[in-house]
């Protein structure tokens, strides 16, 4: 149940689920002793169990719980980690494009509505579907990332990854033109 895997054919995905069914209840409960918000639980579960694919339990492991629980924890902190630097990317992006909405006058409003409008069906006709719903129930239905992962039926770092990327590449076009 514990070794290095390198292999191609899909051992360590066995290895690992040989894991989860003996050990599933006390690696949800560890992150859940440590993780209140129950859509992130389950994110940490699901990426847990594919850090154990990349670097499995090492042989010679005598108590098996313990290796588990300081992995949880580091994967649980490693989260966090990733989480507060994306949010410090997000402030200073802000910062630094520190665009009023309304800095024009309400004569002008019909104009920028146009100008939106086609704006969105750009990008619906550029990005491939996900990253385009998710760009436009974030930004033009004003929907938080939390509103946007369940009217799409994925978690929270999906939306944000549609998002993100989907951004890029419309930089990437309006920089070209």
């Amino acid at each position: 149940m514990t070794g290095k895997n390198t292999d191609k054919n899909g051992k360590g995905a066995e290895l690992v689920s040989e894991i989860f069914v003996e050990y599933g209840s006390f690696i949800r409960a560890v992150i859940g002793s440590q993780v209140k918000d129950e859509a992130q639980a389950d994110d940490i579960f699901q990426d847990f169990f594919l850090s154990l694919i990349y670097k499995p339990v090492p042989k010679g492991v005598k108590d098996i719980k313990s290796y588990l629980y300081r992995a949880i924890i580091n994967d649980i902190i490693d989260s966090a980690r990733r989480a507060e630097k994306y949010q410090t990317r997000i402030e200073k992006y802000s910062e630094k494009h520190n665009y009023s909405i309304n800095n024009t006058g309400h004569e002008n409003a019909l104009i920028e509505k146009e100008q939106l409008d086609k704006m969105f069906a750009l990008i619906k006709g550029r990005l491939p579907s996900s990253q385009s719903l998710a760009i436009a129930l974030r930004y033009k239905e004003h929907h938080s990332i939390e509103e946007v992962a369940e009217k799409m039926g994925v978690n929270n770092r999906s939306v944000s990854r549609y998002v993100s990327v989907g951004l890029k590449k419309v930089r990437h076009f309006l920089t070209a033109k």
